[in-house]
């Protein structure tokens, strides 16, 4: 059989019944290309459902940062193709910078990226020597570079807590509301970069209120990077895959969750007899009431994908002085989660505010 046959017998979507013959054509074709180009496929959860669905189907990884991080780096498929955004992509690059790092879009951005320019951010660290840097994993390679540790929202919490167990004070950057959140979580001494996240931080602690009063029998599921007035009112705050985790083990049979839509096609997959509902962004009169999807996350697809591995697309490349000097921090966070598992283990759950690891 040859390999492009064999690839067609081991690819089966979730969806090909209901699916136009071009679109199954399509996702055929993005199969064979990964093959060919002994590329495998990392995506996030906030990106299209088909993208997320063909990771899985060819031997991928569907995750948040953090799994997304090592799993590239552990792969041996010399091409990594990261469906998220560019500081995955560079992410990527930076733990294996011998393999080819391509992306379907290099355009698709993040506004915590956006917010945290490197020079501005470097003047920052200057003005304050003696504390140590951390930095969300949502920063470009060069904002890396100056930092002592890089965290993801599945680890902030317990990273900072080890940090202050060792008198250490922090500076924090860039998302405002999860830096807000790890500080009431450790108590530890913490400096905020003022920046957030387009999607988490339009959540409405108001909205939310009155739609817990819809629903009074839903649990209440909230990503850290939204505002406090919305964590505040959370049965859980935590990480993406802990979020994901939640709906499949908690004994409730509908949620409000508060994350990227993206997130939903995975819940939905795992949990199908739940109802997920999404947290409101605003209020009954405005034209859209739940408008919770990245704008850059959304520009991948299954044909980006095609036209990168079809030699449409560069390369990520970065400086080889910032690869150094940013794989360090991100070496640290991947060493202290190996080294303490427990760190990133199911969330704890309740029915307490704020309660769970970010």
């Amino acid at each position: 059989m040859s390999a492009t046959a064999d690839i067609a017998v081991r690819f089966r979507s979730p969806a090909s019944a209901d699916e136009p013959a071009s679109r199954q054509a399509e996702r055929r074709r993005a199969a064979e290309l990964l093959e060919r180009n002994n590329a495998v496929l990392v995506a996030h959860y906030y990106v299209d459902g088909e993208l997320q669905d063909l990771a899985l189907e060819t031997g991928g990884c569907v995750a948040d940062s953090l799994e997304m991080a090592r799993f590239g780096r552990n792969h041996p498929a010399r091409t990594l193709v990261v469906a998220g955004v560019r500081f995955m992509g560079e992410t990527a690059k930076i733990l294996s910078p011998e393999k080819r790092v391509l992306m379907p879009d290099l355009e698709a951005t993040c506004s915590l990226d956006l917010g945290c320019p490197a020079d501005a951010f470097g003047r920052f660290c200057d003005e304050h020597p003696d504390r140590t840097v951390v930095v969300y994993a949502n920063t470009s390679a060069a904002v890396k570079a100056r930092a002592h540790w890089m965290v993801t929202s599945s680890c902030a919490v317990p990273i900072v807590a080890h940090l202050k167990e060792r008198g250490e004070k922090v500076l924090w950057a860039p998302d405002r509301h999860l830096g807000r959140y790890v500080q009431q979580q450790t108590g530890a001494d913490m400096l905020l970069w003022d920046a957030t996240c387009v999607v988490h931080d339009e959540f409405k602690g108001i909205e939310l209120d009155l739609m817990r009063r819809e629903h009074p029998r839903a649990k209440v599921l909230v990503h850290p990077e939204s505002p406090a007035s919305v964590a505040q009112q959370a049965d859980l705050v935590g990480s993406t895959t802990q979020l994901l985790r939640a709906v499949t083990e908690m004994d409730a049979d509908e949620f409000i969750v508060a994350t990227d839509a993206g997130l939903f096609h995975r819940m939905r997959q795992l949990a199908p007899s739940k109802t997920i509902l999404e947290a409101p962004t605003a209020g009954k009169s405005a034209t859209c009431k739940a408008c919770a999807h990245c704008p850059w996350m959304a520009m991948n697809s299954v044909g980006k994908l095609i036209d990168c591995l079809s030699g449409g697309a560069q390369p990520i490349e970065l400086d080889e002085g910032v690869v150094r000097s940013a794989r360090n921090c991100i070496e640290r966070m991947l060493e202290f989660t190996s080294r303490h598992p427990a760190t990133t283990a199911p969330p704890a759950t309740g029915f307490v505010p704020n309660i769970g690891a970010a």
